[in-house]
């Protein structure tokens, strides 16, 4: 059942498979013909990805003189990167991209000269790292987290900081040395950076990674408190932008949970806290049914904090907006703002990628995979 040319031929493995898997059909056993077509069509592909991630890998271990001699563009690169991206999505395939060599070029377009590149390097890394603890420390043993850091701590790209904080995210979630080199190379102070940003998405991203490094990691809360970090989330829990207020008093409320000290909470300044809190009531009191039902974590986040600093129920409880008719009860602890930010994508090499959700810089149409080396000078 292959085309003439030798290949799988796909749109019959198509039709096979909705044939005999849509259920109106009762099962039946395969017969060996079927079974040995549908063998060769799976290893045909699978032997396509790896050879074409040779290829690309190639393509990453060429000079930048000599792709640019034979008119590759940095959007040439991108675009091999993106399709890059989607092989890697499975664990097996991530993990195959050090055992053929192509690990180390990948890290070494993170110190591209192009941001473009930088960016979706990162996101590749960010990929191969998530939910896989061998990529973890493979990346780890390549020194992936130096460049990482410093893309995000210094690269004019605003896009490709965070594209870095992305990866480095993924890199250190359930990973201890990947946390202390986190820390040795100074990433709390990058975060405290970040947060200071004027840019919503990068301080979206870094709280995310604050709060995740808060709850597994309480000794580090005393090095988060000396950075001056729990002052600028409450500066940003009165954000315009709802996703940073959410993600803003979640850390607030891991540090507010922390008695570690014998002398109460780690949150400073308790008075300008009260008032930032008394806003944001304020502010939710006077929102519609809709709005209401769409800030329900900054709802129950708000009543949460003021619970655990002043041993008192929020007056959004007494008015009744803690849980609105129909919605069920918090569950103690609150919700959870971190853990969709770390949820693993699905890594499977037979699925496509999902949309991007937030970046506009990546909302270009897939293209067919470039073909980037051409043959060599004549002799």
């Amino acid at each position: 059942m292959a085309k003439d040319g030798g290949g799988p031929d796909w749109n019959g493995l198509l039709k096979w498979s909705l044939a005999h898997g849509d259920g109106t059909a009762k099962p039946r056993s395969l017969s060996e013909e079927d079974k040995k077509w549908f063998m060769e069509a799976m290893q045909a592909n699978t032997m396509d990805v790896v050879k074409r991630m040779k290829e690309i890998t190639q393509v990453m271990k060429t000079p930048d003189d000599v792709l640019q001699s034979q008119g590759v563009t940095p959007e040439n690169i991108e675009d091999m990167l993106d399709e890059l991206q989607e092989h890697v999505e499975s664990i097996d395939m991530a993990n195959d991209l050090h055992s053929i060599g192509g690990l180390d070029p990948l890290l070494g377009y993170l110190k591209n000269s192009h941001a473009g590149i930088r960016a979706k390097a990162a996101e590749v890394v960010s990929t191969i790292v998530q939910n896989n603890p061998k990529s973890q420390q493979l990346v780890m043993e390549s020194n992936g987290l130096e460049p990482l850091l410093t893309n995000f701590s210094s690269d004019a790209s605003t896009n490709s900081r965070t594209k870095a904080l992305g990866a480095i995210s993924s890199l250190i979630r359930h990973n201890q040395p990947g946390v202390a080199a986190f820390r040795l190379g100074n990433g709390y102070s990058a975060l405290r950076d970040a947060l200071g940003s004027d840019d919503a998405r990068l301080q979206r991203k870094a709280l995310h990674l604050l709060q995740y490094l808060l709850h597994d990691n309480k000794a580090d809360r005393s090095v988060a408190t000396e950075l001056g970090l729990p002052k600028l989330m409450m500066h940003l829990a009165s954000s315009d932008d709802s996703g940073v207020r959410e993600a803003a008093l979640g850390g607030l409320l891991e540090l507010a949970r922390d008695n570690t000290s014998g002398a109460g909470n780690a949150l400073p300044d308790q008075d300008k806290l009260k008032d930032v809190l008394k806003s944001r009531i304020e502010g939710i009191s006077t929102m519609d049914a809709d709005d209401l039902s769409a800030h329900r974590e900054e709802r129950q986040l708000v009543d949460s904090l003021w619970k655990e600093c002043y041993n008192e129920p929020s007056s959004l409880r007494e008015k009744g907006l803690v849980v609105l008719p129909g919605e069920d009860a918090p569950q103690q602890p609150p919700p959870d703002v971190v853990g969709s930010m770390f949820e693993p994508p699905l890594r499977a090499w037979a699925a496509s990628r999902p949309p991007p959700k937030e970046d506009s810089e990546s909302e270009s149409a897939k293209k067919d995979p470039p073909l980037l080396l051409g043959p060599g000078p004549s002799s």
